[in-house]
């Protein structure tokens, strides 16, 4: 299918709408008034809204002109069109979870999140489509329907943060919020093409945010330029990391290669092309013996139990309101025993303290964001180097990993294979994120 047609925002970084802000040749009502008919013109055949709250934008850009005017400039963020994913509580919005479950459910407070929006100055204009309370990574499965990747409309977004990744490579939206439990905003990212970053656990918090696993559970951001990414999350996150720097200072940046085959089969190409925009590393690893499947049982045993415990009770008594394919994997989920979470959690110190041993000697670990490009929408298995798996574990697998051990995680666009976008995935300590924006901006 054709690409989507590029929305208002395409090309104009956070920096170049501010410029034009506070010199005067554009206005928050205008930037609102332009998302808003792009949406309107374009998102029908995208799927990455679910809700536009056109009163609520109009309102909030009205406020932020008459700050600005009167001199009260609250930062970079004060009148940008933002999106907010559909499993984050925006007051007066509903919030459906992308979940018949909770259709008709409006909001009644502010996520925490979305009120550092506020703070900010943001001009909230709708909330995102998200895969089924959030339990996939290929955002091709919600009540509202698919959200379609802007590269090729018959491909999936990705997910759960589809609709966010959608909305922002579109140019319908400048910045987006998202969340990132085993790689939500950071595969969506990928596959259509943008820059999106998953911070250390806890970072941006998640009170008022519908839990998927409360101890992989993340908030992040989506955008087209990484350095935007940044923008947001220090308005979102308290002491958040110092100037991004400039590409000079990234020739620093002691960067790693991880070999991502012993996570995951991968495309060949997929590879190359991330290992490329990699540049210069200092060292290519691999992870110690046996962490990758390590890595791989935890997640799914401390996931698997938590998203259970969720919802145990609407798989109880409503079964026929969850997508068919969303309830396979909460029943499947429930057949976790405790003893399986139980020993996950508490081995997930001593397997953390082992995989530091990558940053011995090295800032930034660097390996793709997935092993494959966007896949068509409802594909379930694919073929990856002359080997059929199924596209979810392919989705995840590098990413995934980050969460289990709370690292904060950046994906860029690298490239391209057959005119789909590639991601190159970066991750370093907490406290280091400055180093991920640098080797960014390179």
């Amino acid at each position: 299918m054709p690409p989507t047609p590029p929305g208002p925002f395409t090309g104009r970084s956070l920096t170049d709408l501010a410029r034009d802000l506070r010199a005067g040749r554009t206005t928050a009502a205008e930037l609102a008034r332009r998302a808003l008919d792009a949406i309107a013109g374009l998102d029908p055949a995208l799927g990455a809204f679910v809700t536009v709250d056109p009163a609520g934008a109009r309102a909030a850009a009205r406020r932020a002109d008459e700050e600005l005017a009167s001199g009260a400039d609250r930062g970079p963020l004060h009148g940008v069109p933002v999106a907010v994913k559909d499993l984050i509580d925006v007051a007066g919005l509903p919030c459906t979870m992308g979940s018949r479950h909770f259709a008709g459910h409006v909001a009644e407070a502010d996520a925490a999140c979305v009120t550092l929006l506020r703070e900010a100055g943001a001009v909230i204009v709708g909330k995102t489509t998200t895969h089924e309370f959030a339990y996939g990574p290929t955002g091709d499965r919600s009540a509202n329907g698919p959200s379609r990747n802007p590269r090729d409309p018959g491909r999936m977004s990705g997910g759960s943060s589809g609709g966010s990744a959608a909305a922002v490579a579109a140019g319908l939206v400048p910045l987006a919020l998202g969340t990132d439990t085993g790689g939500s905003v950071r595969i969506p990212a990928a596959l259509c093409g943008i820059a999106g970053f998953k911070p250390a656990y806890d970072a941006i918090p998640t009170h008022g945010v519908f839990p998927l696993s409360r101890s992989f559970d993340h908030v992040g951001v989506l955008a087209a330029d990484p350095y935007d990414c940044l923008v947001a999350y220090r308005h979102l996150a308290a002491g958040g990391p110092p100037s991004a720097g400039s590409g000079e200072e990234a020739g620093d940046v002691r960067v790693a290669w991880v070999d991502p085959t012993a996570l995951s089969v991968c495309d060949p190409r997929v590879v190359r092309v991330a290992r490329a925009a990699a540049g210069a590393v200092t060292e290519e690893l691999r992870l110690p013996g046996g962490r990758a499947e390590e890595l791989r049982e935890t997640y799914a045993a401390i996931q698997r139990a938590e998203a259970a415990a969720v919802h145990a009770d609407r798989v109880a008594e409503a079964p026929e309101l969850f997508d068919p394919e969303v309830l396979d994997q909460l029943r499947a989920a429930m057949r976790v025993p405790a003893w399986a979470y139980v020993r996950a959690v508490e081995g997930r110190p001593a397997l953390a303290t082992a995989v530091e041993a990558l940053f011995d000697g090295h800032d930034v670990l660097a390996l793709p964001t997935v092993p494959l490009v966007a896949p068509p929408l409802g594909l379930r298995q694919t073929e990856l180097d002359g080997r059929t798996v199924t596209v979810r574990a392919a989705l995840l697998a590098l990413t995934s990993p980050w969460n289990v051990l709370g690292l904060p995680a950046l994906t860029v666009p690298a490239g391209s294979v057959d005119g789909l976008p590639v991601g190159l995935q970066l991750v370093c300590r907490p406290g280091r994120e400055d180093l991920l924006f640098r080797l960014a901006a390179r």
